[in-house]
């Protein structure tokens, strides 16, 4: 399962997940049963928990302010989260 988020300079990509992750949870609670909307969640969470956002926002803001699109695609791999950043 692949998860894309696009940071802008008023929300960033920390803040981008954490609204994602929310809204994940609320679905789940009406509907338990789902295993994508399972391991969305933990995507989300594990990449909430161990990633160095202050590092990250300096890395990608600087596209931002020169007015390109940053996405940023997560997944799960082997249980650990990975992400790849696309700049267009």
């Amino acid at each position: 399962m692949k998860i894309d988020l696009e940071p802008e300079l008023s929300t960033c990509i920390e803040t981008k997940a954490k609204r994602e992750y929310q809204k994940t949870l609320g679905k789940l609670l009406t509907k338990a049963e789902d295993e994508k909307l399972q391991e969305r969640l933990e995507t989300l969470r594990l990449f909430l928990e161990t990633t160095d956002f202050k590092r990250l926002r300096e890395e990608y803001e600087k596209y931002l302010i020169a007015g390109r699109q940053v996405r940023f695609t997560l997944r799960l791999e082997k249980g650990k989260p990975r992400y790849e950043v696309k700049v267009t």
